[in-house]
């Protein structure tokens, strides 16, 4: 597979899918210019933005951008042996070749820090040119670039209106190159989209279509030229994370009549994307797309948990049957409500002839795989599964609907669990240049990156959510090998523990969101369980202690030991402010205090196992229900898990009793909710709590690495059976290549299947049940018995396929 997957990059690359790495970006551009249809005012700009319903907008920044349309006509008389298309539009753009789109790519290019960073696409062309006349044609939407104060916005930001370079770069066969570049000989209209806005929606009105404007022979004298504008090029760099795409489509599943009349459209599954419209009518009819991802008591959709007014608004033209599907924008969305409103006199009715969801998202490969004897669990796995593919987009968003920002507390919690499932090398790469370009002078990391709009208190400055500048490169690291991402980072590391430093009173740090989301008697927020000193001051020393360790990996000596002694006294002060020796309690008992201390270190060695009795008889008393949320859910995981307690886990999660997972498939959930409850006026589309899916693949199906190898070079494999689990199906396409779990168990015998890739070596841990009886294994592919010393159920294999048969303890 690892193989299958290193030829296909290769195939995207050459079909343009996947970006071409430049050794220097600025020879991509020879004398392009950035173009537009309109300049926006140095008045009119707004930067940063401003949160989308804040007082001050009221009357302002109503004006919408044209959504322009640009073309290009240039002749070939000489056979082409190679053609190069360099390109970038703000917000994001499509273009095509002689009317044949280039490439597969949704929202393109990525939406990043737009000050600093501004990413470009590069293609082969070469089979879509011809001799004689050729045309370039490209429509540029808003993205993040404008979000004007209309319909639903999380923020109304203002960098100008859209605009467009690109470089066709034509290589002939007897030598010659030549470069058609954006510049003032360039032709533009408005198009047909009459508003775009990647969080109110699109119009279309196919009555301003002008057939033929991107083919040879269309007249476009009637155009004006491009404006061409004077901003830099030096801010582009080549976008090297997967592309967004449409990744899968639904029909509907269900076709009802709300109590108001309206027509609902069910697809069946909560998920990220737009929809695609099949219909046919008179001109001047108009189709408009509602969509949700809740439908009220009455069967009506409201939007309420994603943000309204969201639309979708098609215009037809009235000739025969018509297609379209909105280009610049997205939601989050299970239902659509359609309401078509006919023109006066029509002659005919306006029939739909088809609606569908495309689910869109970033299009980073699968590489693992889980199912197990347990349907619940099966069902918990697609429920997380889906919260995370619908919020990997550009960036990591937090539900695919009202925000779309970067929040980077999950980025960094949810990762784990992620990278099991898919290829998220090039994301978390995007994301790290996120957060380097959107540090301040003084080293805060802000809690979302890009950092579109400046919020206040701990929705900016919250440990838990910027220690994500520190975490992230060091998973890189482990989970790929990446050192180099390392030594990019480590100066936004330093420059933020040491801010954290200037904000700590004697190295407690106080401030923030704490503990988001866990259940508490209030409603969801900020945290109720847990002293927000606790969870800041936990991450702050856990902070320090990966500094530490990278400092030594880049040779920083007086760096390294400025850090550990640093980390030293922050242990020392949270011990002193929160932890009781005497009794083993942290704070006040809750799951996340306990967990956190626990994972961190922060608990001394000797005690640590008096404090997780402790964490397991509060679990036990309040029922096996869960309490910790965003931020601690995470380290429950992983303690549980690493301690050796995951029947805790599957108590607590193997039920539909208490708020949870189970608890949210009763209540018909498809996506992971923000809510352990699935509370209908928030999101119902997140990956803030998937944190299981993690153990699913580290716990049941056994598959992790040493605690200091990194890109799986040296795995564990050690199953873990819970519960009336009777068998797992686990595989994991790492760094090394495929790494499998497949076990069951039958009568007194446990069978276990295990792959390990070359280049790696396996140590086995058996479950304690079959630690300490008669063991075989068996070379799947020389079917040879191996010869291993097994002790206490534990023995180490090479690279290989193997049979492992073991008996249940006397």
């Amino acid at each position: 597979m690892k193989k299958t997957l290193f030829v296909l990059s290769i195939i995207l690359l050459a079909c343009g899918t996947l970006p071409a790495r430049e050794t220097n970006r600025n020879d991509a551009w020879a004398n392009a210019r950035w173009i537009g249809f309109k300049k926006l005012p140095d008045s009119l700009k707004l930067v940063p933005g401003i949160h989308g319903f804040d007082k001050s907008l009221e009357g302002k920044f109503k004006k919408r951008s044209v959504v322009p349309l640009f073309r290009k006509s240039f002749d070939i008389d000489e056979p082409v042996a190679k053609a190069t298309l360099y390109i970038s539009g703000l917000g994001h753009y499509e273009c095509t070749i002689n009317g044949e789109k280039v490439g597969d790519r949704f929202l393109s290019p990525g939406w990043s820090y737009y000050q600093k960073r501004i990413f470009y696409n590069t293609f082969d062309i070469t089979p879509l040119l011809k001799k004689g006349e050729n045309v370039f044609g490209a429509i540029v939407g808003n993205g993040f670039y404008n979000i004007n104060n209309e319909r639903y916005r999380k923020l109304v930001i203002a960098y100008g209106f859209p605009k467009l370079i690109f470089n066709l770069s034509i290589t002939y066969k007897n030598g010659d190159t030549r470069n058609i570049v954006s510049d003032a000989s360039c032709k533009t209209p408005p198009s047909p989209i009459t508003f775009s806005s990647i969080y109110g929606g699109e119009d279309y009105d196919a009555r301003l279509e002008q057939p033929g404007w991107n083919r040879a022979g269309f007249d476009d004298s009637g155009w004006q030229t491009a404006i061409v504008l004077d901003d830099p090029i030096d801010h582009l760099f080549p976008e090297e994370d997967y592309p967004l795409k449409v990744m899968q489509q639904f029909d509907a599943r269900k076709i009802t009549t709300s109590k108001s009349g309206k027509t609902i459209y069910d697809f069946g599954q909560n998920a990220s994307g737009i929809i695609s419209l099949k219909v046919k009518g008179a001109r001047g009819a108009r189709v408009r797309i509602r969509p949700d991802e809740l439908l009220d008591k009455q069967g009506e959709v409201t939007q309420r948990s994603g943000g309204g007014p969201y639309e979708f608004n098609y215009i037809l033209k009235g000739e025969g049957v018509e297609e379209w599907r909105p280009r610049f924008t997205y939601y989050g969305f299970r239902y659509a409500e359609v309401e078509i409103i006919e023109p006066k006199n029509a002659a005919s009715k306006t029939e739909i002839l088809e609606l569908k969801m495309l689910h869109t998202r970033n299009s980073s490969p699968t590489v693992g795989a889980f199912r197990c004897s347990d349907t619940l669990f099966n069902q918990i796995f697609e429920l997380i599964n889906w919260g995370i593919r619908s919020n990997m987009a550009s960036v990591a968003t937090d539900c695919p609907h009202r925000e779309k920002l970067g929040w980077l507390e999950q980025t960094y919690l949810i990762g784990p669990s992620m990278h099991y499932n898919y290829d998220i090398h090039a994301l978390y790469r995007k994301i790290v240049g996120d957060m380097i370009d959107s540090q301040l002078e003084d080293g805060l990391v802000p809690d979302i990156a890009p950092e579109y709009v400046i919020f206040s208190k701990g929705f900016r400055d919250s440990p838990e959510w910027g220690s994500a500048s520190v975490i992230i490169p060091w998973q890189l690291y482990r989970w790929y090998g990446d050192i180099e991402v390392l030594k990019k980072a480590y100066p936004m590391m330093k420059r933020y523990v040491d801010y954290l430093g200037t904000k700590a009173d004697r190295h407690i740090l106080s401030h923030g969101l704490g503990a988001w989301y866990d259940l508490g008697p209030k409603n969801p927020g900020e945290a109720q369980l847990t002293p927000k000193a606790a969870t800041a001051t936990a991450i702050y020393y856990y902070d320090l202690e990966i500094v530490a360790k990278i400092a030594e990996l880049l040779h920083a000596k007086k760096e390294r030991v400025k850090y550990s002694a640093l980390a030293d006294k922050v242990r020392e002060a949270f011990l002193k402010k929160f932890y009781d020796p005497a009794t083993g309690v942290v704070s006040t008992g809750s799951q996340t205090a306990y967990a956190m201390s626990l994972y961190t270190g922060l608990i001394p060695e000797s005690d640590r196992e008096k404090v997780f009795d402790n964490l397991i008889r509060s679990i036990e008393a309040n029922d096996y229900a869960l309490t910790s949320g965003d931020i601690g859910y995470h380290f429950l995981v992983r303690v549980l898990s690493e301690r050796g307690r995951s029947d805790v886990l599957y108590k607590m999660n193997n039920r539909s009793d208490r708020p949870g997972y189970g608890w949210q498939l009763k209540k018909g959930a498809t996506a992971l909710a923000e809510s352990w409850a699935a509370l209908p006026y928030l999101s119902n589309n997140h990956m803030m709590l998937g944190h299981l899916m993690e153990w699913f693949y580290s716990g049941l199906g056994g598959i992790y690495q040493e605690k200091n190898s990194t890109a799986y070079k040296e795995i564990i494999i050690a199953p873990k059976p819970v519960g009336d689990i009777k068998w797992v199906d686990c595989s994991f396409e790492s760094p090394k290549g495929m790494i499998s779990s497949h076990w069951r168990i039958e009568g007194n015998k446990f069978h276990l299947r295990i792959e390990a890739p070359e280049n790696s070596t396996a140590k086995i841990i058996l479950p304690q049940k079959y630690e300490k009886s008669s063991c075989t294994v068996l070379d799947v592919d020389s079917q040879n018995i191996v010869d291993v010393k097994i002790e206490n159920g534990r023995f180490q294999l090479p690279a290989g396929r193997y049979e492992i048969v073991a008996d249940e303890n006397d």
